[in-house]
Formats: structure tokens, sequence, C-alpha cells
């Protein structure tokens, strides 16, 4: 936990000082040691959250591109009585969760359907494999538009357990490293969509800052709301083409059927 409340007020983690925490209210202590970045922990029990996960530099900075405001903002699960702490909230209700750790599916699915308006930025860099597989499969990536592919298979450039994702999932294969070189694939952020034409997923690639500008600016949610409106759009008619290619395949079938038993029928007189 990045903030807690010391006079009311929120106050990031410093040696020595110790507060309450926003959301349960109980005491908690500043943990600024070297191994970890500094934070907030709870003195006498588990984080009121359970699906709080230690907080890295990653996490850190990426939070830092969003208003203090925004930031770990405590929501209550009115069927359980939990709270839980959304990474992100903006004023529009956009939640963003950063991930780093590995998730189980079911947690994951759980927390897409608490939060609902949502989307998720992963960190790529937590497999050594991941980025190779991105490079050696972007070059199969068919483009739709400037920017926007069609990836017939996606679990070989991203991790399959982010796949089955009801929201879009954004990986970002930089990390904190600083990468001179415009061109590298690591500069950009790759935007998962979760739905798919036939089998084929649909990935957007953008930068990070149109990514922090759209969020800012309250524009992400409706350009992704029209991107998903549109992939189930062009998978409507693709299913309809290819219905329509079933049955003319169906009726080519049954019509060479129907010669082939008149042309036995024939033969036996």
């Amino acid at each position: 936990m990045h903030f807690a409340l010391i006079e009311g007020k929120p106050t990031a983690a410093e040696s020595g000082l110790k507060g309450l925490c926003p959301g349960c209210y109980q005491p908690v202590v500043a943990k600024c040691g070297t191994e970890r970045v500094h934070h907030w922990a709870h003195l006498k029990s588990k984080s009121c959250d359970s699906w709080w996960e230690p907080e890295t530099e990653w996490h850190r900075s990426w939070k830092n591109n969003f208003p203090l405001i925004w930031q770990e903002i405590f929501l209550p699960d009115s069927r359980t009585g939990e709270k839980h702490i959304a990474d992100i909230k903006t004023s529009n209700g956009l939640v963003i969760e950063f991930q780093h750790s590995h998730i189980d599916p079911k947690e994951r699915t759980t927390r897409e359907g608490f939060y609902q308006n949502m989307v998720w930025v992963i960190d790529g860099t937590r497999l050594k494999r991941d980025y190779p597989r991105l490079q050696k499969a972007i070059t199969s990536f068919r483009s739709i538009r400037t920017g926007i592919f069609r990836v017939e298979y996606p679990e070989e450039c991203f991790p399959s357990a982010w796949l089955g994702s009801s929201v879009p999932a954004i990986f970002d294969f930089r990390g904190n490293e600083a990468i001179d070189d415009p061109k590298d694939l690591r500069n950009n952020l790759y935007c998962v969509f979760p739905m798919r034409i036939g089998r084929d997923a649909i990935v957007v690639v953008l930068s990070r800052k149109a990514f922090i500008d759209a969020v800012i600016n309250g524009k992400w949610t409706q350009w992704a709301n029209n991107h998903m409106n549109n992939i189930r759009q062009v998978n409507q008619e693709w299913q309809e083409q290819k219905d329509r290619q079933q049955r003319q395949q169906d009726s080519i079938n049954f019509e060479r059927f129907t010669r082939a038993l008149r042309y036995k029928r024939n033969r036996r007189f």
C-alpha cells in the first residue's frame, strides 16, 4: 500500500511513520527497507484486501502516471463485505489494475466481475520467454488497419492465462527499462480485446502516451467500446459469410449425392 492516513491526509511511506489504513482504519507502519519498494503494512493482520499483492517499482511507476486522487481507491463489495483496493479508479469510473505476479483464473474472473469497467495492464517482463515469443510471432500479425491486427494463434504471442479475460488486457514488455530505439517493439503496448473474429484475436498496438492520455482525458472507455462493437459486427458478418458458404457446400454435396444415386439406379437397368 502506497498511502496511509496521517491526521486524515494520504501520506507516502517514510521510515519511522505510523498511520491508519484508508480502508479498514487499522494501524499500519511504514516499511522502508532496501529489498522492496517502500510501502505501508498492517501491524496486526494481513492486508484488509484479499486481492492485495506486494508492489514492485513497475507498479508504482505506472500508478504515478495518474493523479494521486485516482490511486489506491477502496471499493466495498456489498455481497461479501470485503473492501478491495483498485490501483487506479478514474473520475469516470474506469478501473485499471496493474498485475505483475501470476493470477489464478478464478480470481481474475472475480475481479473482472467486481470492477466491470476495467482494463488490465500486465507486466510482460515477469517471464523471460514472453518477449522473445512476441518477437517471433509478430511477423504473422495480419493488419486490419493502422495499429490493429488479427492474430490467428494468440497463445503463441501472449501468456495464455490472460486470453480468457472478459476485459481488455494490455501487455507491457518494457517494464522499467529505458529503451532509446523508437523502433524497439517493447516501446509499445499490446492490447488484446476480449472477443475474437472466428478464432483470431484482435490486438491493438499503441504507445504508452496514447494509453495514458486516453485514460486521463476520459476517452479510453469509449475508445475501447467502439473497438469492441466493431469487432462484434465484423465477427457477425464473418459468421454469416461462413454459414452461407456452409449452406452452399451442403447444397453442392447434396446435389452430388443425388446424382450418384440416380446414376446407380440407372445402371441397374
